[in-house]
């Protein structure tokens, strides 16, 4: 059951459209799936559409169109219900000739050509390099790859990216956050600020400072605090004693980048590498993959930054006031104007953002998808206002935002707190309950809804756990076509006409579906909408496999039988790849 399937019932529509209202033929048809099997294989509301702007009662004019409408080898029934809708039910041979086409195309069933190579850039993860990725960044990275290759399997150009923040304010703290454990190695013990990184890991990289430099870097703690401001208590959270902790922190960075001079940029450059290169390592384990790694830095180095603030200047986008410059987010939606360059001539983030869009669309890219936490909502705005105001198309770029994902170990909730270091990384949710089950329960609910990850189902074989409970199915097929020992390859000849049971027309209907599914995830950017249909399928091939033997004395409908079983494998193992899980042939 296909597009094709679906095109021919639109065809038929019209042609009674051409008999019913030849003034209405420009309106366009819409068939669905009903949602009750009892309301057939498709369902259309065209009478309902027009009943208005014909001023004909809906069932009366359905009553019309099913009278004009031209036979079809395909339909065995078509019938009114409701108030007006138009319910197609498919003859058998309709519904299996999905299995057909899934063993004939194999991989490449439910791949399409909708987006047409046009070049689309994905923009995920992006996770400042300031730390191991944690459980949060894991639900962005999934959701981000299983989307990328949704996309390609779409038929758009795509391409993966990387933002690397390596050009702000976070990054310095890193880097201090190491040099102070570095002081610590040596004997010089500066009060480690409790709004600095706290995680082990910095140790570790002022540990591999000492190895490969020794004292090199060391600087007396008296000349490391000279001028700073106190630290207030760290029980206090009043937001006076918080910016004061910023304070001083912004004061450490500074001595520290005076007394070190140019050996600051070795310290800077040190912790760079190493979480990039730990973040990097860990999302090639995962599966994820990106084609491009982009510095935010090299914004900067190439003046876009720069060129970026002087076209929106010169547009009129941009006013001075107590010395900074700011963008007019307010006239494009924003809730209040933004600073571009402060006082001190340093651009903010936002500028470096507005010039990062501006080279995506220099790039080329047709279509920008920014893969974003949802604390980020407040962002699109202005990042789209910047977009109109350097006269480019703001619809260019579409924001999917990801709610965070909460761990419960034991049903406990786990603290995620980068600058602490009280979180649980990925790699270590990945080493307990696999790269498969972090995969599948990290798309399994849409992207902007709450996520809170069962550590103990992801882990348990059971039918409860949706990722084991789908791999079985695959599994179960492979181990009877193993029993069967014949050539798969050969299937695609068996007389489909011998499975004529509910079941069995049930499962060839279902695995019709897919290509829509594929369709409707990639145009909402939706991959839990795979993860659903898998279930789905899983559980209906389950409930057949325990009903029916499939390696019966009866050659004919043995190999019938297996035909729709590999069909079944096929299409899971299409879905299952673009989640981004593997497809186990036993378990």
């Amino acid at each position: 059951m296909n597009h094709d399937i679906k095109a021919h019932l639109v065809d038929l529509l019209r042609a009674a459209l051409r008999g019913v209202a030849p003034g209405e033929l420009g309106t366009a048809i819409l068939v669905e799936r009903p949602k009750q099997a009892a309301h057939g294989d498709f369902s259309c509301n065209l009478a309902m559409q027009l009943a208005r702007s014909m001023k004909r009662n809906p069932r009366e004019l359905a009553q019309a169109l099913l009278a004009a409408l031209p036979p079809s080898p395909l339909v065995a029934k078509a019938e009114i219900a409701g108030a007006g809708f138009i319910n197609f039910h498919l003859l058998p041979a309709a519904r299996r000739e999905a299995i057909h086409s899934v063993l004939t195309l194999g991989d490449d069933y439910g791949r399409s050509t909708a987006g047409g190579r046009r070049k689309v850039q994905v923009e995920f993860v992006s996770a400042n390099p300031t730390g191991p990725l944690h459980v949060g960044h894991g639900r962005g990275a999934a959701y981000g790859a299983s989307l990328s290759s949704l996309l390609a399997y779409a038929g758009w150009d795509v391409t993966r990216e990387y933002y690397v923040n390596d050009a702000g304010r976070q990054m310095d703290i890193l880097g201090l956050s190491a040099w102070l454990r570095y002081l610590e190695l040596h004997g010089e013990n500066v009060p480690f600020p409790p709004n600095a990184y706290q995680g082990d890991y910095v140790g570790e990289m002022a540990r591999q400072m000492r190895a490969a430099h020794g004292a090199r870097y060391v600087h007396p703690a008296a000349a490391v605090q000279f001028g700073t401001p106190g630290i207030p208590g760290s029980g206090r959270s009043d937001d006076e004693a918080k910016e004061q902790r910023e304070t001083h922190l912004d004061a450490l960075i500074a001595n520290a980048k005076d007394l070190l001079g140019e050996d600051w940029s070795y310290v800077h450059n040190h912790v760079l590498t190493e979480q990039l290169g730990d973040g990097r390592n860990d999302l090639e384990e995962f599966g994820v993959h990106f084609d491009v790694w982009f510095s935010e830095k090299s914004l900067f180095d190439t003046g876009l930054v720069e060129r970026c603030v002087d076209r929106l200047e010169h547009s009129g986008h941009i006013y001075v006031q107590d010395g900074a410059k700011w963008f007019k987010s307010t006239a494009f939606g924003d809730e209040k104007d933004r600073v571009v360059q402060r006082e001190n001539g340093l651009y903010t983030y936002f500028a470096s953002d507005i010039a990062y869009h501006l080279n995506k669309v220099e790039r080329g890219f047709e279509r920008i998808i920014n893969i974003w936490g949802a604390d980020h909502h407040g962002y699109i705005a202005r990042v789209k206002g910047a977009i109109a105001a350097l006269q480019l198309a703001p619809e260019v770029l579409d924001v999917a935002l990801v709610q965070f994902a909460v761990l419960y170990r034991n049903g406990q909730k786990t603290s995620m707190s980068t600058r602490s270091g009280e979180f649980v990384t990925l790699r270590e949710l990945r080493g307990e309950v696999g790269n498969d089950a972090c995969r599948f329960f990290y798309v399994l609910r849409k992207s902007d809804q709450h996520l809170d990850f069962d550590l103990d189902l992801a882990k348990s074989q059971s039918n409860e756990n949706p990722v084991y409970y789908i791999q079985y199915a695959h599994a179960r097929v492979c181990s009877v076509l193993a029993q069967w020992a014949g050539k798969t390859a050969t299937l695609v000849k068996a007389d489909l006409a011998r499975l004529d049971n509910p079941r069995e027309l049930a499962l060839a209907a279902l695995l019709g579906e897919f290509p829509e599914i594929v369709d409707a995830a990639a145009s909402e950017l939706a991959p839990h909408l795979i993860a659903f249909y898998l279930k789905d399928l899983a559980a209906e091939f389950h409930s057949y496999y325990n009903a029916e033997r499939m390696l019966v004395e009866d050659a004919a409908l043995r190999d019938a039988r297996l035909a729709l079983a590999a069909a079944v494998r096929q299409v899971i193992r299409n879905g299952l790849t673009l989640l981004g899980v593997s497809c186990p042939q036993s378990m």
